[in-house]
C-alpha cells in the first residue's frame, strides 16, 4: 500500500471534493446523475434562482465536473465523468444511512 501522497497529487482531488461540498452544488450533482437537465430543469428541482443556480454551475465547470451544450435556445448540463455518480452514491451509503 502506497504510504506517501505528494501535495501536487492530492491538490486536484481536493479541489474537486471543495467544488461538491456546497449543498446546492451538491444537489446539482445528484440531478445530473440522473440526466442531463438545463438550468431552468435544475431551478425548479432545487427551487432557488436562475442566476443562484448559474453561479454554481459555472464553479462546477471551471473544475471541469461538468459538461455542457447547446439545444437550440436552452444550454443542457451533464457530468463530466460518470463515475462521479459512483463516489456521489458511495457518500450516501456511508452518510445518509
Amino acid at each position: 500500500m502506497r504510504t506517501h501522497w505528494s501535495d501536487t497529487e492530492i491538490a486536484p482531488t481536493a479541489e474537486g471534493i471543495k467544488a461538491i461540498a456546497h449543498p446546492l452544488r451538491l444537489g446539482i450533482i445528484c440531478l445530473l446523475a440522473e440526466g442531463e437537465l438545463s438550468v431552468g430543469e435544475i431551478c425548479q428541482a432545487l427551487g432557488t434562482s436562475q442566476p443562484n443556480i448559474s453561479h454554481h454551475l459555472t464553479r462546477l465547470s471551471d473544475r471541469r465536473l461538468l459538461t455542457s451544450r447547446k439545444d437550440a435556445n436552452r444550454v443542457l448540463y451533464a457530468l463530466a465523468d460518470a463515475r462521479l455518480t459512483e463516489v456521489i452514491l458511495l457518500l450516501r451509503q456511508v452518510y445518509c444511512p
